[in-house]
């Protein structure tokens, strides 16, 4: 592992860089645009808060699958469910959102169970807030006594709630996540699914149809939006995937309505979580450099190392206390040629989450 991997440093710049266009668009909502300067010295009984609060910070181990994963070996670097939750313990981390409840069988001779999980939570001081699991009508009992027996709150899922264009499609998906959803209230539990950039792209619901009999052009209606209008607030939420959400930003601009005419909208991240804060318990912090050499416009990095501006995100939406920020990068793991870079950027990440600050009379 490189020293650079190892040593690199905080990037308050990146942290803190504020958007002006960003910040007009705020404006003229009628939200509050946010000043990401230090204040003066001398400026009146200002004091400094963390903008996300200690306990609700949080990793999903999808970024250190590779160690999750591992076989026991000789590199040095944890491995497994038990000694890599202690090590994200170390580095700060309270909580950990799940990617699936297996590790390699060679650790302990079969595979590891939900309460022997629990244990190693409960010993190293963390919590559960969320999974990324199959959420369907034949298995969702099933995953729900999972998710009790590890002491989550929230249960989700890391797919969109369906891959389709379709008005149609997106009605069936709503109808059984609002059933779903129900039967998670019963039980004390919040049902959210995970965005990625297609969700927030325009419904196909307008103009002339296809061969098939479907629509072929849009009312300028983006798909996840319109999910979340079908579903009840009080059964359905969601969990926020920041870098993807931006790369919709880039990606989803246009769309052809009924007329044939090519119209303007801009989707706007903050504003999408800000209008409805309440929905969106959970979120996944990752970053990336704008590029827009690439499809996506942006190139994943380590949180605080990239473009988007958490700190305008996270103070401006609010709610500190209800919201939990789980780091994520897809791209952490370095497999058998860098077995310790997932965990080294979880560690860079954790630093550059705590360096979020808010500045309060």
């Amino acid at each position: 592992m490189s020293e650079a991997i190892q040593k690199a440093p905080v990037s308050r710049r990146k942290l803190l860089a504020t958007a002006a266009g960003a910040a007009a668009a705020l404006g003229a909502a009628g939200l509050p645009v946010l000043q990401t300067a230090k204040p003066a010295i001398g400026e009146a009984k200002l004091h400094a808060e963390p903008l996300i609060p200690a306990q609700n910070r949080g990793i999903i181990l999808y970024s250190v699958r590779d160690r999750i994963s591992a076989a026991p070996d000789s590199t040095g670097v944890p491995y497994g469910f038990e000694r890599v939750l202690a090590r994200i313990a170390e580095l700060g981390y309270k909580e950990v959102e799940f990617a699936g409840y297996t590790q390699n069988t060679a650790i302990l001779g079969r595979q590891i169970t939900p309460e022997e999980i629990r244990k190693i939570l409960d010993d190293n001081g963390l919590v559960a807030n969320g999974t990324h699991t199959t959420i369907n009508a034949a298995t969702f009992q099933q995953q729900m006594d999972i998710a009790e027996t590890l002491g989550m709150k929230n249960i989700g899922t890391g797919s969109d709630p369906t891959g389709s264009a379709y008005q149609s499609d997106w009605d069936a998906a709503a109808d059984l996540w609002n059933t779903l959803g129900a039967q998670a209230r019963e039980r004390g539990l919040r049902l959210y699914t995970h965005n990625h950039d297609a969700a927030y792209g325009f419904l196909l619901d307008a103009g002339p149809l296809d061969a098939n009999g479907r629509p072929t052009r849009s009312s300028g209606i983006r798909k996840l939006e319109y999910f979340m209008a079908k579903t009840d607030a009080k059964n359905v939420f969601f969990e926020l995937d920041i870098y993807w959400a931006y790369v919709a930003q880039y990606r989803f601009k246009t769309f052809v309505n009924s007329a044939g005419k090519t119209r303007i909208d801009i989707f706007d991240p903050i504003l999408t979580v800000a209008n409805r804060t309440k929905r969106f318990p959970l979120f996944h912090a990752k970053d990336g450099d704008r590029d827009t050499s690439q499809s996506a416009g942006y190139v994943m990095t380590p949180l605080g190392e990239g473009d988007i501006n958490f700190q305008q995100f996270f103070e401006t939406i609010g709610e500190p206390e209800f919201h939990h920020a789980n780091w994520e990068m897809d791209t952490a793991p370095g497999g058998t040629a860098e077995p310790g870079r997932s965990l080294a950027y979880a560690d860079l990440s954790y630093d550059n989450m705590s360096a979020l600050t808010v500045y309060k009379r």
